[in-house]
């Protein structure tokens, strides 16, 4: 009998909080940043308006994340919201006397991503006011974004961004996406490559661009030129093609398709 897979990552694990936002349109924002970055949820703490998901501005700005939006719980209180989680950040441009300890997005995000024992919460204030003091004080830990000094204020769904991507990069690192747009062939070998430069310099030598007797830099110049590049077994092949064109006389050659 096989044991289901249980997903730790922090995907699963982290869940922002919107607390007694005033615009529509900021939540549906909020909704469709945090969705771009893989999470899914997202919790309302008393929003202006009772039906803040099924506004209008709240829908035209999800673009795409409806379900992400139409999937909010709207508790009542600030306990509500962080039932099940035993950590809780608070971000905000305004730093206290009296805080919890000042992290960067990036710091936090590596901690909650490296301990899969975090159910966490991410909790962003109004607005205007933004969070509350005695509010903060409950958190583990104050978030302050790194920002201009002279103008910190961010929009409240490009803080989201902000800190969906830090948590979403944790994770993942440099690892290549499943969605990645675009053709990714096999690498060529180094017998492969090797083969493709006594190829490439025949032909440099038959048009007489390279000297035989007097080579001097090009052809390792040429090879640091194509190692930054990473050549596919297919690109490799189309530089021997061009190689051998050039090599085959002109009455032999058959045209490309």
């Amino acid at each position: 009998m096989n044991t289901p897979k249980i997903d730790n990552s922090v995907f699963k694990r982290l869940r922002f909080v919107l607390v007694e936002t005033s615009s529509p349109g900021n939540i549906g924002a909020a909704a469709r940043a945090i969705k771009t970055m893989g999470f899914g949820e997202l919790v309302l703490v008393n929003p202006r308006f009772p039906n803040a998901v099924g506004e209008e501005a709240a829908v035209a700005f999800a673009s795409g994340a409806q379900d992400v939006l139409s999937g909010a719980r709207i508790v009542t209180s600030i306990e509500e919201a962080l039932q099940d989680c035993n950590f809780a950040a608070a971000i905000s441009a305004r730093l206290r006397e009296f805080s919890p300890p000042v992290v960067s997005p990036r710091t936090i995000a590596e901690q909650i991503a490296g301990d899969v024992g975090l159910n966490a919460a991410l909790i962003f204030g109004n607005e205007r006011f933004g969070l509350p003091n005695e509010l903060v004080q409950k958190c583990n830990v104050l978030i302050n974004i790194p920002a201009n000094p002279d103008y910190s204020s961010l929009n409240l769904a490009q803080a989201v961004q902000v800190l969906a991507y830090e948590c979403r990069m944790a994770e993942l690192g440099d690892r290549k996406q499943a969605s990645d747009i675009g053709f990714q062939g096999e690498m060529a070998g180094v017998a492969e490559i090797e083969g493709m430069f006594r190829h490439l310099e025949e032909a440099l030598v038959a048009i007489e661009f390279l000297k035989p007797d007097s080579p001097k830099k090009l052809m390792p110049r040429l090879k640091r030129l194509f190692a930054r590049t990473q050549l596919e077994t297919e690109e490799v092949n189309i530089l021997r093609g061009i190689a051998r064109q050039i090599l085959t006389p002109k009455q032999d050659r058959k045209p490309k398709q």
